[in-house]
């Protein structure tokens, strides 16, 4: 138990620079080590959770009270621990059916609350979607794609290309574009390259190009050059958004065209009554169409075909590899929109948690939400994948990415960080990249045919 300690120790001043979520630059530390290293536990294994809370460094003796509850559902069991010599084992007892447990601790302290949680899992590997697979589900989006090329044609895409000077580099280069995916939508992306490339310099050598898609909100790119070490590696990188707002737009036209969207995430729940209707349809489509655009490019070197993203963006990463045979490659975060139904199930579903607003998860829009579940996409998807997720994470939690995880039967590596909420470090990311580098084809040009 000590040498855990030390490295959980070790492992949470690395992190907690990074970790927003994680107390920084705080009077105060909690610490929780299970006693399995891995967090993981057999379905019927009892778990205890050494708890420890810290003030300037220092060991305090509090009572602590908790709760014990299955993954994001209310608490089945309580209790309250006094900390002797700042620590104390909690008993959190097992589960009989494969899950995650979530120990919810709170101490006061000079009349301040402080609040904190560890989850860990059983048998998680057995895990299995509540969300159906529909019979027609590939001919609806064969039929959706067809209707969007159709509309807008496939080999005379309709793009704006402008070169944005202050976002290029000596090794790279900058362009903002719009791509109007189908008849009514465009999308605004940014494109880097490595200079070279932009400028047709050494015409023999071709690069892999990376779809990046966003994570969830109503928002649109605000720091372009953040993942700028994709294009100085050698990748045509594509970083877009999905609701066709201009990033260059002032703040306050963001403001009065965003509050058109009623909520902040608002979209997701827009048309579920009819899967020909709904939001995230165009938006799927839009994925594919910019990959269409990413394939067309002359710089690209005819076979490598990457998506990468974390949250909604992991999803529509996952999404878009089950949906297009092109995509060689797909790295995700934390999928968000898996096993969204899962809660009929009494146990977690995915983000946006449709359980916490009235009306949601009718039969209806349940059988909508089935035609847009990641879970139906990741039984499709054949490429390479590396995925990464925490089991701490509350807003896409780890029992609807362990049920994507179990039903992806492509190559697949994990990397399983057990105490991340809803975030990644720069080195995570920095290293997904250099995953997809490790991934590159470096055999002779093909052409595709994306049946």
């Amino acid at each position: 138990m000590r040498k855990y300690l030390f490295f959980f120790v070790l492992l949470l001043l690395g992190i907690s620079a990074q970790a927003e979520n994680y107390p920084y630059r705080s009077d105060y530390l909690w610490l929780t080590v299970p006693d399995h290293a891995d967090w993981l536990y057999k379905t019927g294994e009892k778990a205890k959770v050494e708890v420890s809370f810290y003030r300037y460094g220092m060991p305090q003796d509090v009572e602590v009270t908790y709760e014990i509850g299955p993954d994001m559902m209310p608490a089945t069991a309580s209790g309250k621990v006094r900390l002797k010599g700042g620590r104390a084992v909690v008993d959190m007892g097992t589960m009989k059916t494969p899950g995650f447990l979530d120990l919810r601790l709170t101490a006061q302290l000079d009349n301040q609350k402080y609040e904190h949680h560890v989850k860990v899992g059983f048998s998680p590997e057995q895990l299995k979607p509540y969300t159906k697979n529909p019979a027609d589900f590939d001919a609806f989006w064969q039929k959706a794609l067809e209707k969007a090329r159709k509309e807008v044609s496939n080999e005379r895409l309709e793009v704006s290309r402008t070169k944005v000077d202050e976002y290029c580099t000596a090794e790279t280069d900058m362009y903002l574009l719009k791509i109007k995916t189908d008849q009514q939508h465009s999308i605004y992306a940014y494109l880097s390259m490595p200079k070279e490339a932009a400028h047709g310099q050494s015409s023999d050598r071709k690069f892999p190009i990376v779809l990046c898609p966003p994570g969830a909100g109503v928002k649109t790119i605000k720091e372009p050059m953040r993942s700028l070490y994709y294009a100085k590696n050698g990748f045509i990188r594509l970083e877009m958004e999905i609701h066709g707002l201009n990033p260059t737009m002032t703040a306050e036209q963001f403001k009065e065209i965003s509050s058109a969207f009623d909520r902040e995430n608002g979209y997701l729940s827009n048309g579920l009554d009819n899967k020909d209707n709904y939001y995230m349809k165009h938006v799927y489509v839009a994925c594919v169409r910019a990959l269409d655009y990413l394939c067309s490019l002359p710089e690209w070197d005819g076979k490598n075909v990457f998506v990468q993203g974390g949250s909604q963006g992991g999803a529509l990463a996952l999404i878009t590899a089950g949906l297009d045979r092109r995509v060689t490659a797909c790295v995700a975060n934390h999928p968000a929109l898996s096993d969204m139904a899962g809660y009929l199930a009494n146990r977690a579903g995915g983000y946006p948690h449709f359980n916490k607003q009235n009306g949601m998860l009718t039969p209806q829009k349940v059988e909508t939400l089935a035609y847009y579940d990641v879970v139906n996409f990741a039984r499709r998807i054949t490429c390479p994948v590396y995925m990464t997720w925490g089991y701490n994470d509350n807003v896409c939690p780890p029992t609807t990415s362990y049920i994507v995880w179990n039903l992806i039967t492509a190559p697949k590596e994990p990397l399983i960080t057990p105490v991340n909420e809803h975030w990644t470090t720069a080195d995570t990311n920095y290293g997904q990249m250099l995953w997809l580098k490790k991934h590159i084809n470096t055999q002779k040009l093909q052409t595709w045919n994306n049946d």
